[in-house]
C-alpha cells in the first residue's frame, strides 16, 4: 500500500453503518463527529434519498457530496441540490412503467424536476407500500405527492420506479422487465430488512451505479488515483467492491459480497464500521 497516497472512505448506510432501527447509533455518530473532525476523508452511498440522508446523518460534516439512489444523483448533503443526474430515458421510464402497470403492481415514482425532488405515489395497495409510506412521512419527507394521475408524473426527469409487493410478484416482474429491456434499465430486487415479506424492486437507468458515481465524484473532487475503502453488506455494492482498491464487509453482509471482500468485519449492529475507521485512523495518524 502506498502511504502517500490520499484514502477516501466510502460507505452505504442500510445494514453497514446503520443500525438495526434504521438509525445511526450514539457510538457511531460520536466517532464518526470526531473522526470527521480530524480530517477523515468519507463520504456515503446508498439506495436512500438525500433528504433520507438529512435526518439519518445530521450533525456530521462530511467533506464530500453524496451518492444516492445507488448512483443517480451525486448531490449536496446540506442543500440536497444535485450535481450530477443519471436519469431513466423518457421512452424507457414510460414503456417500464406500462409493463409494471400490466402486471398489477403501482409504482412509486421517484423524479426531479430541475428544482424539486418528487416521490409521487396513488393507491397504496398492500402492507408493504403502506409500510414506505409511513417511513416516508414519520420523517417529514418533502418529496411526497399523492398524485391521482400516476403516469403524469413520468413527464419529468425520473430517477426510479419502486415496486413493492410479495417476493413471487416482484420476482416475476423481474424477470419480465430484464428480458423486455436486456440491459438498457438497472433493475434490481432485494428484501426489506426492516419490515419482512414486502420485497422491493428499484429501475433505474443503466449508468446509476454506485462504482460509477464514485468515479464521477472523485474527479469532481480533484481525487483521481486516492485509495478507496468501501463498505457494504449487499449484492448492490458488489461493483463499488470490484472498483475499490478494498472493501469491507460487515458480518451480516451477503455471501457473494463477502467473497470479494479484503476483509470481514463485525456486524453493522455493533458499530462495525466505525470501529474499523477509528483502528485505521489511529494507525494512518501513527505513520505521519
Amino acid at each position: 500500500m502506498d502511504s502517500s497516497r490520499r484514502r477516501v472512505y466510502v460507505t452505504d448506510l442500510d445494514g453497514t453503518l446503520l443500525g438495526e432501527d434504521a438509525r445511526l447509533s450514539d457510538r457511531t455518530r460520536s466517532g464518526l463527529v470526531t473522526l470527521l473532525e480530524s480530517g477523515l476523508m468519507l463520504t456515503v452511498a446508498s439506495a436512500r434519498s438525500v433528504v433520507a440522508m438529512q435526518s439519518i446523518l445530521a450533525g456530521l460534516r462530511l467533506p464530500f457530496p453524496v451518492i444516492e439512489f445507488n448512483g443517480a444523483f451525486i448531490s449536496d448533503l446540506g442543500t440536497g441540490r444535485h450535481l450530477v443526474t443519471s436519469a431513466l430515458d423518457a421512452e424507457l421510464a414510460v414503456a417500464a412503467y406500462e409493463l409494471i402497470h400490466a402486471a398489477g403492481c403501482v409504482p412509486f415514482v421517484s423524479s426531479f424536476d430541475g428544482e424539486f425532488d418528487r416521490l409521487h405515489y396513488s393507491e397504496i395497495s398492500n402492507p408493504g407500500m403502506k409500510w414506505y409510506l409511513d417511513d416516508r412521512l414519520s420523517n417529514n419527507d418533502r418529496r411526497l405527492s399523492k398524485t391521482a394521475d400516476l403516469s403524469s408524473s413520468l413527464s419529468g426527469q425520473v430517477v426510479c420506479l419502486t415496486v413493492i409487493d410479495r417476493p413471487e410478484v416482484v420476482e416475476e416482474l423481474r424477470a419480465v422487465l430484464v428480458e423486455r429491456f436486456d440491459g438498457r434499465l438497472s433493475v434490481r430486487r432485494f428484501g426489506n430488512e426492516y419490515f419482512g415479506g414486502w420485497d422491493w424492486l428499484t429501475v433505474h437507468d443503466v449508468r446509476a451505479t454506485k462504482d460509477r458515481a464514485l468515479t464521477t465524484l472523485l474527479e469532481f473532487c480533484d481525487l483521481d488515483g486516492a485509495e478507496v475503502v468501501a463498505f457494504g453488506d449487499s449484492d448492490n455494492d458488489i461493483p463499488l467492491f470490484r472498483s475499490a482498491d478494498r472493501g469491507i464487509a460487515v458480518a451480516n453482509a451477503s455471501a457473494e459480497l463477502k467473497s470479494l471482500a479484503a476483509e470481514v468485519i463485525g456486524p453493522s449492529s455493533e458499530d462495525s464500521v466505525v470501529g474499523f475507521l477509528e483502528r485505521e485512523w489511529r494507525l494512518q495518524s501513527s505513520l505521519l
